[in-house]
């Protein structure tokens, strides 16, 4: 059984890891999630929001790995 998507990423002669551009995707993702929450004042309502920030990284990273960039 092959899988269709590429294992890695080549970059010239380099290979990475597809984790690495998944984790950089939901890092900005998750950037931009807490701006607007702190545009909106959403994050006054929250007892901890660095531990959200690191919620919604990782809620990024499960749903982009499931979603989009599959390896």
């Amino acid at each position: 059984m092959t899988n269709p998507f590429p294992h890695e990423l080549s970059i010239g002669d380099v290979y990475y890891s597809p984790l690495i551009l998944v984790a950089f995707l939901a890092f900005v993702a998750a950037l931009v999630t807490v701006m607007v929450f702190n545009k909106l004042k959403l994050t006054r309502y929250l007892y901890a929001p660095s531990y959200v920030f690191v919620a919604f990284l990782t809620l990024y990273i499960v749903l982009i790995d499931t979603f989009w960039i599959k390896f």
